[in-house]
């Protein structure tokens, strides 16, 4: 039988389900966040971040993260969470993991970029859990 696979709008729903499950304290200090799922990073984002491949990217935050904005910065940025729907479809695939595990994990992660965290800070605080 034949499925279909996710769509961007089941993407979202995930992510907006893990966004709803973060604690307090986080999501007071999130501030406003647009969170969008897209099919795949655009041509400048794989140029930019020299990628092999558009599925080498999961997600991605864009904007200022929270240790570096300023009150008198004149064009404050929108702060951006970008989730890629084929390449976390394709990871899911391959891995076999929860989908909604997956999304989370890659939500939760871009959102460490927000607060300014390193991709080796990740690592380690994800070590220690």
């Amino acid at each position: 039988m034949a499925r279909t696979p996710p769509s961007l709008a089941d993407i979202e729903a995930l992510a907006a389900r893990a966004l709803a499950i973060l604690p307090d304290r986080f999501k007071r200090q999130l501030g406003p966040i647009v969170i969008r799922v897209e099919e795949f990073p655009d041509a400048a984002t794989v140029a930019a971040m020299r990628l092999d491949s558009p599925f080498d990217l999961l997600g991605l935050y864009h904007g200022v993260a929270l240790p570096h904005k300023s009150v008198s910065d004149p064009r404050p940025e929108i702060d951006m969470i970008l989730l890629y729907r084929r390449p976390i479809l394709d990871y899911w695939c391959e891995s076999g993991d929860d989908l909604g595990e997956l999304v989370r994990h890659v939500l939760i992660h871009e959102i460490g970029h927000h607060f300014g965290f390193s991709d080796a800070d990740m690592a380690r605080i994800e070590g220690d859990c």
